[in-house]
C-alpha cells in the first residue's frame, strides 16, 4: 500500500508540476521584464523628474505658493550642517538643494502613484523610438550605431546572438526562414525537418559540382539553437508545413505534429489558436 501510495504521489505531484510551472514560469518572466523595466528605466526618469521640478518650480511660481516641499528655512540649513558635519566650503545653496531632493523624494514615496510617472515616460520613450526608429531613415540610422556597436570588443560577441533571439520574438520578421524542408541528417534514413535559409558558398557548390543550398536544423526544445548543414538541392524535399507548425513540432519534440491531435487539452487549444491566426482572412469582395 505505501508503493501504491508513493507511485500515486509522483504522478499526480509530476502531473500538478506540468500544469502549473508554465503559468508559474510565464508570470515569473513577465514580473522580471517588468521590474527591469521599472527599477532601471522608470526609477532613473523620476529621478530626473523631481530634478526638473525642483528647477522648475521656483521659475513658475510665485515666493508665497511655492509647496511645501521646496520651503527650506536658514534654520534648517544651519541645522543640517551641524548633524551632518558638512564642511563650510559647501554653500547654503547647495545644502538647500539637498534638502529640497530629499523633501520631494519623501513626498513622493508618500504619493505611490507619482512612480507611475516614470513608468507612463518609459513607455511613451520606448514607443516613440520605435515609431521613429521604423520608418526608413530610422532605419539607416540605427543600422550604422549598430555596426560601430559591433565592432566593440567584448560587445560584438554577445549582441549580435542577444538581437537574433530578440528579433525572431518580437521584430517585425520574425522568422529568417523561407521554407520547411525534411532532410535525411545526420545519416542516410534518418529524416529530420529544417528550414532552408538560402543557397550555400559558392566554393561547396565546386567541390559537390552541383547547386547546395543551406538548411537549419532546429534542436529540441530550443529552436534558437541548432546546426547549419549543406547538402545538394535535389536532396531537400519541402513539405506542405508553416513556419509555426514546423516550430511548434519540434519545441514539444514532435509531440504536437501537424495533423495530429495532442493528448494534453492546454497544447491542443494553443495550437488551435494558433492555427486559426495563422489562417489568412478572406479577400472582400469589392
Amino acid at each position: 500500500m505505501a508503493d501504491s501510495f508513493t507511485s500515486d504521489f509522483k504522478r499526480f505531484f509530476s502531473r500538478g508540476l506540468a500544469i502549473l510551472l508554465p503559468t508559474a514560469v510565464t508570470l515569473w518572466l513577465l514580473w522580471q521584464a517588468f521590474g527591469f523595466v521599472y527599477n532601471n528605466v522608470a526609477q532613473p526618469i523620476n529621478r530626473a523628474t523631481r530634478f526638473a521640478v525642483i528647477w522648475v518650480v521656483p521659475k513658475v511660481m510665485d515666493e508665497d505658493k511655492l509647496p511645501e516641499w521646496f520651503q527650506v528655512t536658514d534654520q534648517r540649513v544651519l541645522e543640517t550642517r551641524v548633524s551632518r558635519e558638512i564642511r563650510t566650503t559647501v554653500s547654503d545653496e547647495s545644502v538647500r538643494w539637498d534638502l529640497r531632493r530629499e523633501y520631494l523624494a519623501k513626498f513622493w514615496k508618500d504619493h505611490p502613484y507619482l512612480n507611475l510617472t516614470g513608468l507612463f515616460i518609459a513607455i511613451m520613450l520606448i514607443y516613440l523610438a520605435g515609431v521613429l526608429l521604423g520608418n526608413i531613415m530610422g532605419k539607416s540610422v540605427y543600422a550604422r550605431v549598430e555596426r560601430l556597436i559591433t565592432r566593440i570588443p567584448g560587445f560584438k560577441q554577445v549582441y549580435p546572438h542577444v538581437k537574433q533571439v530578440i528579433d525572431m520574438i518580437m521584430g517585425d520578421n520574425k522568422l529568417a526562414f523561407s521554407k520547411v524542408v525534411i532532410v535525411e541528417y545526420p545519416s542516410a534514413g534518418i529524416w529530420t525537418v529544417g528550414f532552408l535559409t538560402g543557397n550555400s558558398l559558392r566554393e561547396i557548390d565546386k567541390l559537390a559540382g552541383d547547386t547546395v543550398v543551406s538548411v537549419f536544423i532546429p534542436t529540441s526544445p530550443t529552436p534558437f539553437t541548432g546546426f547549419t548543414i549543406n547538402l545538394p538541392k535535389e536532396k531537400v524535399i519541402e513539405v506542405a508545413m508553416s513556419i509555426e507548425e514546423a516550430l511548434r513540432f519540434v519545441i514539444t519534440a514532435g509531440v504536437l505534429a501537424p495533423g495530429t491531435i495532442s493528448n494534453d487539452p492546454a497544447i491542443t487549444e494553443i495550437a488551435e489558436l494558433d492555427a486559426a491566426e495563422s489562417k489568412p482572412e478572406p479577400e472582400k469582395n469589392t
